[in-house]
């Protein structure tokens, strides 16, 4: 029995198979890839592979857990520093209050004479006002 080409196209080209029996993709075909079966390691594998992720686990919590330590460690030492500067702080402003209020019970004492210096001045600012105008009353004589 003779081969009939399955189409036009097939013809054409000279084949005579059919197009569904040809290794050729037709344009409209999506490529489809292969893929292996995945294939689990050995029992002995898995072990040395799950010792090797524990101890490097452990490895990286140990260094998360001793910076976070070593963090609180100095958080706790700048607050003892920032304490003992707090204190140093109260101290000066206790003894800044302490001469201010010696200066101003030496202020409140000496308050009598600055007084008797002012109304002093007075005076002597009126005499001298008094002595220029009798001073140029002479002048223009």
């Amino acid at each position: 029995m003779p081969v009939v080409p399955a189409t036009r196209e097939a013809e054409a080209e000279g084949s005579l198979e059919p197009r569904s029996l040809r290794e050729e993709p037709a344009p409209d075909d999506v490529a489809v890839e292969t893929a292996e079966e995945a294939k689990e390691p050995a029992e002995a594998d898995i072990t040395v592979l799950c010792r090797d992720v524990f101890s490097k686990m452990a490895t990286y919590l140990t260094g998360e857990l001793t910076a976070t330590s070593e963090d609180y460690e100095l958080l706790e030492n700048m607050n003892k520093l920032t304490s003992l500067k707090y204190l140093e702080m109260k101290d000066i402003a206790i003894n800044i209050g302490r001469n201010l209020k010696d200066l101003n019970q030496k202020y409140a004492g000496l308050q009598p004479y600055l007084d008797q210096v002012n109304q002093a001045a007075y005076k002597l600012d009126s005499c001298s006002k008094k002595l220029g105008a009798k001073y140029k009353k002479l002048e223009k004589r």
